[in-house]
């Protein structure tokens, strides 16, 4: 059975660092509980960022902004939890950290899981929050169905498309109104005869998500956002 790190737990009232040197490095926190956490890192050192892994509660301090990376949500829940991560991380996402979640971390950043998995004691899953939207899980299917596409993406640097890969990968069914869409991919549903375009990058003032990998593509751009977010240039 897995053991909680030490109880340094970060102070109640940690907030953003806010990059008191604009010209300096970012601080880039990579949540290391599970998932994509070495390529998320990479791309934030290659971008002149500071990579910072966090496993426990008091390593979330003094971070410029935080990448929660694609994993396994289910999995990706229970340590957060197990490991006393969940309540601070609510409690910076609601002081405006600004957060980026790709693939599973899309689903952490969601209000509202349309499918959540439910434990050996009936309860369902949980996600951390601040993004008004429904997402839904493995809606793309398993990884047998995984693909790669060109997308159409807003606020990047550059006109080329993006290349993403969608490794049982979710989608955004709804949005609210202060969630900006981002990019789409069409879908030939089963049930109907017309394409259905599917959300699957979005924005709400400093929390990004997308479903796809960019940082497995070698495609920095979205990291590049996000960055310019945190500086407060995007």
């Amino acid at each position: 059975m897995m053991s909680p790190p030490p109880s340094d737990v970060a102070p109640s009232h940690a907030a953003p660092s806010g990059t008191g040197n604009p010209g300096g490095a970012v601080r880039v926190g990579v949540l290391a509980l599970q998932g994509d956490v070495r390529e998320h890192s990479r791309t934030i050192e290659a971008l002149g960022g500071r990579a910072v892994p966090v496993r426990r509660p008091a390593e979330l301090t003094s971070l410029d902004g935080l990448i929660i990376p694609g994993g396994e949500s289910t999995t990706m829940d229970r340590l957060t939890r197990v490991f006393g991560l969940a309540g601070p991380l609510r409690e910076l996402i609601g002081a405006g950290l600004p957060v980026y979640g790709s693939c599973a971390g899309m689903i952490m950043l969601s209000d509202v899981i349309a499918d959540p998995s439910v434990d050996g004691l009936g309860e369902p899953q949980r996600s951390l929050g601040g993004l008004d939207m429904v997402v839904r899980r493995n809606a793309f299917g398993r990884q047998r169905e995984s693909f790669e596409t060109d997308l159409a993406f807003a606020s990047l640097v550059g006109e080329e498309p993006v290349r993403a890969v969608f490794i049982r990968a979710p989608w955004v069914e709804k949005v609210g109104r202060g969630v900006e869409v981002l990019a789409r991919v069409p879908v030939d549903e089963d049930t109907a005869v017309e394409t259905v375009a599917r959300i699957v990058a979005v924005r709400s003032g400093q929390l990004l998500a997308t479903s796809f990998h960019p940082e497995i593509t070698g495609e920095r751009r979205i990291h590049e956002l996000f960055i310019r977010m945190i500086r407060g240039e995007a």
